[in-house]
C-alpha cells in the first residue's frame, strides 16, 4: 500500500526536478555558447568588435555553471521556456558583412552595464525567475533590471554590426521573451518585503524614465 505523500516528500521531489531542470539548462546555454563562437571566431578579422559579443555570452555562461542554487526557484514550464529562451536567443545570432563600426561602441556600453551587474549578483545570478536574494545597491538603485538593461544595450549594438532580418527577428522575439521574464522574476520578488521595499524606490524596471 502507498503512504500518502508528505510535506518533505513534496519539498524532495521539488528540489529533485528543480536540480535535473539546472542541470539541463546549463548543459543547453554551454552548447550554444560554444556553437555561437565557432560561427563568430571565423569573423574576427573582419570584425573585431565582435569579440565583445563573444565576451557578453561567454560571461553569462560562466556564471550559468558556477551560481548558487536556490529552492525558491518557479517550476513553472513557461517560466523556464522564457528563462532559457531570454538567455539561449541571443546566442542564435550570425555574424554578416557590412554593418555599422559604432556598434562596437554600444557593445562595449551595455557589456560595462551587465559586468557591474554581475558584480552586484555574484553567484546569485540566475537564468530561471527565483528569489536569489534581493540588491539594491550600484546599478540596482537606478533600476531593478539593470542586467537585462546591459543585454539589450549590447544587443542592439550586435545588430548594429551584423545586420540582418534573422538576427532583427531574434532581437524582437528575445525582447518580448525578456519583458515576461522580468514579470515571472517580479512575481516571486514581490512575495519578499525587502524587494516590495525596493521596487518602492525604484520605480523604473528596464530603462530610466521609461519602463
Amino acid at each position: 500500500m502507498l503512504r500518502p505523500m508528505t510535506s518533505i516528500d513534496l519539498k524532495l521531489s521539488r528540489l529533485t526536478v528543480s536540480r535535473l531542470l539546472d542541470g539541463a539548462e546549463r548543459v543547453a546555454i554551454v552548447v550554444l555558447y560554444i556553437m555561437m563562437v565557432h560561427r563568430f571566431v571565423g569573423d574576427l578579422a573582419a570584425k573585431p568588435a565582435n569579440i565583445l559579443f563573444i565576451l557578453s555570452e561567454g560571461l553569462i555562461a560562466v556564471m550559468v555553471l558556477f551560481r548558487r542554487g536556490t529552492e525558491d526557484i518557479s517550476l513553472r514550464p513557461v517560466d523556464w521556456l522564457t528563462g532559457v529562451l531570454g538567455t539561449a536567443l541571443p546566442m542564435l545570432y550570425q555574424p554578416t558583412g557590412g554593418g555599422w563600426a559604432g556598434g562596437a561602441m554600444l557593445m562595449a556600453a551595455g557589456l560595462l552595464i551587465s559586468l557591474g551587474a554581475k558584480l552586484s549578483l555574484r553567484r546569485s545570478f540566475g537564468v530561471v525567475a527565483a528569489n536569489r536574494g534581493v540588491k539594491r545597491s550600484g546599478l540596482y538603485a537606478a533600476v531593478r533590471h539593470p542586467m537585462y538593461l546591459g543585454y539589450l544595450v549590447t544587443y542592439i549594438g550586435a545588430l548594429a554590426v551584423n545586420p540582418s532580418a534573422w538576427n532583427a527577428v531574434l532581437l524582437s522575439v528575445w525582447l518580448v521573451f525578456e519583458v515576461l521574464r522580468i514579470f515571472a522574476e517580479e512575481r516571486i520578488l514581490m512575495q519578499d518585503e525587502a524587494y516590495r521595499e525596493h521596487a518602492a524606490k525604484v520605480k523604473f524596471r528596464l530603462i530610466p524614465g521609461v519602463w
